[in-house]
This record gives structure tokens, sequence and C-alpha cells, in this order.
């Protein structure tokens, strides 16, 4: 699987990103925004816990490519709570100013759903709904693939080792400057199988000085039919410092 993983991603990788014009700002070509989260408690309470995320984007003729790193891990008392890490490529190929056919590919590992790990691939058509000098909202949607393995215990209790099917994936992104300095992002990415697998990311980012920013943003994970005795909705909330470079 690793290895599937790894030629999709390098299928995806000349191709990737979010089309329009400003995708990176200014005459460069590259751009990227670095985030990184922590706390720690100790004494009666012994608890940790870390965010870090990396963006990147690159313009390449008319193909513009994103690729995103994510990861998370929380500890309480010498006990994980929490471990998720995410690796992402998104390639458009830009039709027009405000049109785009779309290619990505994502792999997630996140134990605490009862899932090793789930790939996930999808390809079709995204347009600009709307652009103004300070915002501007996206839409995506195409046919897709989802699979996930499930870990040794809920492989045991389900009977399988794995689901895979077909999924319809839609794309809502939106994003505006509230200021000068600081802006609001609303993203939703769906997919509809014989499940709704659906990620809500809402984030608020202000700048310190430079290029350095705080974000604030709430994540939403919903699954219509989790794994026996897990939830369907998991949050994430975080405070994070983000470098853009």
């Amino acid at each position: 699987m690793k290895k599937v993983l790894t030629a999709a991603i390098l299928m995806t990788a000349p191709l990737m990103a979010n089309a329009g014009a400003d995708f990176v700002k200014g005459d460069k070509t590259f751009a990227g925004e670095a985030e990184l989260g922590a706390t720690l408690t100790t004494g009666n309470t012994d608890t940790s816990s870390y965010k870090g995320r990396l963006n990147l984007k690159h313009e390449l003729g008319n193909w513009e490519n994103q690729y995103l790193f994510e990861g998370l891990y929380k500890e309480d008392t010498d006990e994980v709570t929490a471990k998720r890490y995410f690796i992402g490529a998104q390639g458009n190929y830009k039709l027009n100013d405000k049109s785009y056919l779309f290619a990505n590919t994502n792999f997630e590992a996140d134990p605490f759903t009862g899932y090793d790990y789930t790939v996930s691939a999808a390809a079709g058509y995204g347009h600009r709904l709307y652009d103004t000098r300070t915002a501007f909202l996206d839409v995506e949607i195409g046919p897709g693939y989802l699979y996930q393995r499930l870990d040794e215990e809920q492989a045991l209790l389900e009977g399988y080792s794995s689901e895979s099917s077909m999924v319809a994936h839609g794309v809502v992104n939106f994003e505006t400057e509230i200021s000068d300095t600081s802006k609001f992002q609303q993203r939703f990415v769906a997919d509809y199988g014989e499940k709704l697998d659906a990620r809500s990311e809402t984030a608020l980012t202000a700048n310190i000085i430079g290029a350095l920013a705080m974000k604030f943003a709430i994540i939403v994970r919903y699954n219509s039919e989790p794994l026996d005795n897990k939830k369907s909705t998991d949050t994430e909330t975080n405070m994070t410092l983000l470098y853009s470079f």
C-alpha cells in the first residue's frame, strides 16, 4: 500500500492546487506556510500536545500544485490520547481564470478511529464562483476512491480487514480578508459513497509581526457509519503560530 501511495503522489505532483491568478501572490512561483503549536503541563497533571502543519504551493505554467503535511499528538499522564498524521497532494490544471481540472491523493493515519490508515484519491472539475481583491469561493466536484484498512482489533470484531468504495468527492473553499492583517477561512470536504466521510475546517488568522501570525482553527471530522464503539464526530481546536514564506 505504501508503494501505491507513493506512486499516486508522484502522479499528482506535477499537477496540484487551488485555481486563481493569486494562488502564489506576487511574482513568486513557490510559497508556503508552517504552523506549530504545543501545550505542556506538569505537576499534579502531566499532559502534552503538539500540532504541526506544512502547506506548500507551487505554480508551474498552467499547473498549480499544493502539498499538505499535518501531524497531531496528545499525551495525558503517559497515555497517548490522540495521534493523527496526514499527507495530501493536489494538482490543478487551469482552463481559464475561473475553471480548472483537479486530481488529488491523500493518506491519513489515525488509530483512534479503528482504522490503521485511510487512502483516498479523486479527480474532477473545479470552478471559482466568487472572486474579488479580498475574497474568493471555490467549489470542486468529481468521482473518487476511498480505501480504509482496519486495525487488528476492529478486523476481528467486524470479520473483514478493509473497506473500499467509489465516492462522489466535493469541496467548498472560502477565504476572505477581514482586515490588512487578518483573514477568515472555511473549507469543507466530503466523500459520499457507501457512507459519508466529511471534514470541515474553520480558521481565523491574525498577523503578529512580519511573516509571523497567530492562527485559531476548529476542525470537525464526520463519519456517518463509524466502527463499533467509535463516535461519528471528532472535533479538534487549535491555537498555533504560523510562519509564511
